[in-house]
């Protein structure tokens, strides 16, 4: 990640790591779900591929959310990151209707950043700790809001959330109306935003702290995971289109 002419290797280091878990999940997906071939482990309602599936989208939104106070261009790259998602939607609705994806990762990620952007003289006004606690505490109570209910995971915390929040079907805010409403990648506005803030006021905190890594080159070993991660948004676009010209090929030469 930039901070001058250099970058912190080691955020690259760990975008990078998040990606080669998101090629792996995508192409277990890809293989047992599209290409219909079965699998005594994967499956994505078990509780083990939810919190790999979890661990991968967190990754990327926390990275992104410290990736903020780091950036120069933070209006450009969201605008670009905005055209990339009207992309893949256009692209699943065309090819792969049944995969489509209307407000995924991508979707989000623009959105946080814009509105990171325009809000950023007031978000600046707030103290590190503070904005990190509150914005943690409200990522767990509105986790479950788009299921309906106020909560973290299978935590309730109160009565369901009314329906008549949600007959407009406002599912870019987090309130959509299941009953005619699917994505195939679905990551709204709330409650991701404020894991997108936890990214932003921890980075703040911990430069606060004196705690964040100088700009430096990366070691040897970690470089091609360092070029990996230092170019997220092109591996992303690509990634589907690779994995499942690859899986194409191994599916027809083990029929």
């Amino acid at each position: 990640m930039e901070q001058g002419a250099k970058r912190i290797w080691q955020m690259d280091a760990l975008r990078g790591l998040a990606l080669l878990n998101m090629l792996v999940y995508h192409g277990m997906y890809d293989w047992v779900y599209v290409f219909g071939h079965p699998s005594r482990w994967y499956d994505i309602g078990s509780a083990g591929c939810h919190v790999w599936q979890q661990y991968i989208c967190w990754s990327f939104i926390l990275l992104s959310g410290a990736s903020f106070c780091l950036g120069r261009r933070q209006l450009k790259n969201g605008l670009l990151t905005a055209g990339c998602a009207l992309i893949l939607t256009a692209v699943t609705a065309l090819v792969m209707p049944s995969e489509l994806i209307l407000f995924g990762v991508l979707h989000f990620n623009a959105c946080a950043v814009l509105l990171t952007c325009l809000l950023r003289p007031v978000l600046e006004k707030i103290p590190a700790g503070a904005g990190l606690a509150a914005s943690a505490v409200l990522f767990a109570v509105l986790n479950q809001l788009p299921w309906g209910y106020l909560g973290f995971e299978e935590l309730h915390l109160a009565a369901a959330v009314p329906q008549t929040l949600y007959r407009a079907n406002l599912f870019w805010l987090g309130l959509p109306d299941l009953t005619r409403f699917a994505s195939a990648d679905y990551f709204p506005i709330l409650p991701w935003l404020f894991l997108f803030w936890c990214g932003y006021f921890g980075w703040r905190w911990l430069t606060g702290l004196g705690r964040v890594p100088a700009a430096a080159k990366p070691p040897a070993a970690l470089r091609p995971l360092c070029a990996v991660g230092s170019r997220t948004l092109l591996v992303y676009m690509l990634h589907q289109p690779a994995i499942y010209g690859v899986l194409l090929a191994v599916d027809g030469l083990t029929m």
